[in-house]
């Protein structure tokens, strides 16, 4: 656990001591000499009393774990705003947490050593069936991701530190019986946009939603980060097929599965970001797709990652 420094009994005792020598008082006089036949008995040894360590806060365990992480990921911090958002959502060491859509791991090393080992992470995935429609996956990768539920937690060992949380996954429409009821929060930062852009034709957004309710315990809490399309931008190019989905679509998606919204933040909001229809999410940092010349790249990275909604939903009780 991560622990405050703190003196130990015996220079607390030192100290003390030292404060109460006065130059005024007089020596005592000499003991007198053990005659060398008697024996001198020997003093008992007196147990130092036991002073509790105290425990970091959970800002202050949060802190440590965001200053242990490398280069590359607090490069990111100003944009992902990682100790803001999961203060907002109110995540604390010991929780159960679920986080959708966990990808290459980035707030998933966060989590889970922030978690601590009377925590769990399960990572969750989109169904199988919604691999093959994103048109760039290979058909080995397709099926590779099959044993995804099983694959993850073992990938997640690789990540793991000292009092890092214990690990569980499953992938959305298989549910495991035993996970029902059990989540205090869920996380879905950047998940949103694919379910919603195959919704149309495929129906992903409402089954999704509705294994983040039965995996919830009565009260639980659902934090939400997602690119945010202005409201004036055309509905179909705020479909999701651009990374960006609407906050009042967001909103009647999760009404309608049964949360309530009990709050909303600009921790991640970017004004810079300003997109036509041209656009897409994923031609600002990290992706940059599209920056062939240093202007170009020059220009976005500038602007920095995407504007982001943060929203926080509910379970009844």
């Amino acid at each position: 656990m991560y622990r405050k420094a703190l003196l130990t009994g015996s220079l607390a005792a030192l100290f003390f001591l030292a404060g109460c020598d006065s130059p005024d008082t007089p020596d005592p006089a000499p003991e007198p000499p053990v005659p060398e036949t008697e024996l001198s008995p020997i003093p008992e040894t007196v147990a130092e009393p036991e002073m509790a360590p105290i425990e970091f806060t959970a800002a202050e365990r949060l802190q440590a774990v965001l200053a242990a992480q490398p280069g590359d990921v607090q490069a990111r911090f100003q944009y992902r705003n990682p100790a803001e958002t999961l203060e907002f959502f109110g995540i604390e060491p010991g929780m159960t947490v679920v986080e959708l859509l966990p990808g290459g791991g980035w707030y998933s090393r966060i989590l889970s050593a922030y978690l601590g080992p009377d925590g769990k992470l399960i990572g969750v995935n989109y169904p199988q069936n919604i691999w093959s429609l994103f048109g760039f996956m290979s058909e080995e990768r397709v099926a590779a991701m099959a044993t995804w539920a099983s694959d993850w937690p073992e990938q997640a060992v690789a990540w793991q530190v000292d009092d890092a949380a214990q690990y569980q996954a499953f992938v959305l429409g298989n549910l495991p019986e035993d996970l029902v009821g059990t989540a205090d929060a869920v996380v879905m930062i950047r998940a949103l946009h694919n379910l919603a852009r195959f919704d149309a034709e495929h129906g992903f957004m409402q089954p999704a939603l509705a294994d983040v309710y039965a995996v919830l315990k009565p009260g639980g809490i659902v934090g939400v980060v997602q690119h945010e399309a202005r409201p004036e931008m055309p509905e179909d190019w705020a479909s999701g097929d651009n990374g960006y989905i609407k906050r009042d679509f967001v909103v009647a998606q999760f009404e309608a599965a049964g949360f309530e919204l009990v709050g909303e933040s600009d921790i991640n909001a970017n004004p810079l970001d300003q997109p036509t229809v041209e656009d897409s999410v994923w031609r600002l940092p990290p992706s940059l797709r599209g920056a062939d010349d240093d202007e170009t790249r020059e220009e976005r990275l500038a602007i920095g990652e995407s504007h982001r909604m943060t929203l926080k939903f509910r379970k009844p009780e």
